[in-house]
């Protein structure tokens, strides 16, 4: 009975102990499942087991087993190319410490931590991708620059007489807004397989025209146009032009339909020295009749009009470009021209009233080579002028600035008073020459100057000046008529002579005496440009036109004229030859300071 009792309580106590043992061996396991292991057990990021690790080892098994795969370049494909890239470049890495975290199990009760300590289930975890954005960013911006390419369409060149085919082009451009999360996917998805290669979104545009029809366009087209020279007719004379010279105008782009069309730049093939002389020859300008006089003082015609032909870039593109798609004999064609009438021929010389001369002047000078060349220029500019009734004549805009490009060379001028060489002398002379024309005709004179100081072999007050862009000599033509001006020159004279109707029956010509006489002085000059110059008193001098009809006086005009002295000049150390035999054309305004106006 004692044994039995002392049984009993012996297991009495000794099932509480139990209890007590396991209650204290299942808090030792919780306290050990909570001090030894974040992870579950069976626990893998990409193959690499972590179960019953903590935190800290799981970063670290990680960072040792994961981390080569993770900084390893990626391919990255953009299209057709394709670039070499770190991942760090792109803004991509591998966070060890967060995958460690994103494995921990938070659960804390005991049987999921007691738990954690004797699973054996597999489970999965992925790893946690960083992005730093603005590297991403930037590396997408680069990455679009070098895959931009633009669309281009098949086309045909021309080079050196022969056709060559140009390959179309496929554009294409990065779809920007998909590029970071393809590559966030890409780079988590290339760790896994292995399969390192990042297929960028991209957008393709395709051409409009393609191989086939650039095919087409060689076949049909490009081909024949390059085979030979094509050959046109115009006034019985041929014109050659050769494939080169075509294809440097000739251009095949995409038109209408998807297809190449083919252009010629005709105004651009026209100005080709070759075709442009070969046109020329052929299609001659208008050539005015030259009028004269017989030796009744009637106007004659002494060389006949003749018409003229002017060919059109239009007319020259519609001449060439059927004969392009030829071959061999077939191409040949006429290139049409239109009709020019000349401005002046015989019959409309008499409806304009040219009839009679209305007035001619005669300048003498002293011979030299510069006059001729300047006068002879001049005069060849002047010659011909047709002056319709109403309208004005002007030196400067006849005659034009006198250059050596536009043929005139230096002689002497006016400057500061005395003489000087400079560009275009001598044409004074014609100016003057001109002046007296139009006022023995009883023409309007609208601007006019006379030189600084009196030139003696000119009349006094009735002589002119010009200088380009300050002083021009015009005059409106108020006779009622067309006037027709001769000009002719020799080595020492030139004449001006007004051809048209008589207005008045005789122009007279008065002078008064020299006024306010102001004696020269004396100046000493030097240099190559220093001209010796005889010394003149400077005057007053009145001129009138008077305008007799009916043998009886109609109008009368005044002018007057103020020259200033020619100072004495001599030259040190020596004088340069010829200072005599100057003509007085005025210098360039800026260098003309005694107030008078400049040539």
């Amino acid at each position: 009975m004692a044994r039995a009792l002392s049984a009993a309580v012996n297991w009495r106590i000794a099932l509480p102990l139990a209890g007590g043992a396991v209650v204290l061996g299942l808090g030792g396991l919780y306290g050990a499942g909570l001090a030894a292991a974040d992870v579950p057990g069976g626990t893998q990021v990409r193959g690499v087991g972590i179960g019953g690790m903590s935190r800290a080892e799981a970063q670290r098994v990680l960072d040792r087993k994961l981390g080569p795969d993770f900084t390893a370049p990626l391919t990255v494909r953009i299209g057709d190319r394709t670039e070499k890239a770190d991942p760090a470049a792109l803004g991509l890495s591998l966070d060890t410490a967060a995958t460690a975290d994103r494995a921990a199990d938070p659960a804390s009760d005991p049987v999921a931590v007691i738990g954690k300590l004797f699973t054996s289930e597999r489970r999965d975890v992925e790893p946690v991708i960083r992005v730093d954005e603005q590297k991403s960013r930037a590396a997408i911006k680069r990455i679009a620059t070098a895959a931009d390419r633009k669309v281009r369409d098949g086309a045909i060149a021309f080079e050196n007489g022969t056709a060559t085919a140009v390959a179309p082009v496929t554009g294409m451009s990065l779809v920007e807004d998909r590029a970071l999360d393809t590559l966030r996917t890409a780079y988590l998805r290339a760790s896994a397989t292995d399969a390192r290669t990042v297929v960028m979104p991209v957008k393709q545009t395709p051409p409009r025209i393609g191989t086939a029809e650039t095919d087409r366009a060689m076949k049909d087209f490009a081909q024949p146009a390059m085979s030979g020279p094509v050959t046109l007719t115009l006034a019985g004379e041929r014109i050659f032009i050769g494939p080169a010279t075509i294809g440097r105008h000739l251009t095949m782009k995409a038109g209408s339909g998807d297809r190449l069309e083919a252009a010629l730049d005709a105004k651009g093939l026209l100005a080709e020295p070759e075709v442009a002389a070969q046109v020329n020859a052929a299609a001659q300008g208008p050539r005015d009749a030259k009028l004269g006089l017989g030796s009744d003082d009637r106007v004659v015609v002494v060389r006949e009009s003749r018409e003229g032909h002017e060919v059109t870039d239009k007319a020259l593109g519609d001449a060439v470009m059927p004969l392009l798609t030829r071959t061999g004999a077939a191409r040949t064609g006429e290139l049409a021209a239109r009709t020019i009438e000349p401005k002046l021929s015989a019959a409309s010389a008499r409806e304009l009233g040219i009839k009679e001369k209305v007035s001619s002047f005669t300048v003498e000078f002293p011979a030299a080579p510069y006059r001729t060349t300047n006068i002879g220029r001049a005069v060849q500019l002047i010659d011909g002028s047709l002056v319709l009734p109403g309208r004005e004549w002007s030196f400067n805009r006849t005659v034009g600035e006198r250059t050596e490009e536009n043929g005139f060379v230096d002689g002497i001028m006016i400057n500061d008073g005395q003489y000087v060489k400079s560009p275009g002398g001598g044409v004074s002379a014609v100016a003057t020459t001109m002046y007296n024309a139009l006022f023995f005709a009883g023409v309007k004179p609208l601007e006019h100057g006379a030189h600084s100081f009196y030139i003696e072999r000119y009349p006094e007050g009735r002589e002119a000046t010009v200088a380009w862009g300050t002083l021009d000599l015009r005059w409106l033509n108020d006779s009622g008529h067309a006037i027709y001006v001769k000009a002719q020159s020799t080595d020492t004279s030139l004449t001006i002579t007004f051809l048209g109707t008589k207005k008045y029956d005789e122009i007279r010509a008065t002078k008064g005496p020299r006024t306010n006489i102001t004696e020269p002085g004396k100046r000493t000059g030097s240099g190559p440009t220093c001209e010796v110059q005889n010394p003149l008193e400077g005057f007053d001098v009145a001129v009138g036109r008077v305008f007799v009809q009916d043998g009886r006086e109609v109008k009368r005009e005044n002018y007057k004229t103020h020259y200033t002295p020619r100072d004495e000049v001599t030259c040190t150390p020596e004088e340069p030859a010829g200072a005599q035999a100057a003509d007085g054309a005025q210098a360039p305004p800026a260098a003309a300071t005694d107030g008078a106006p400049a040539a």
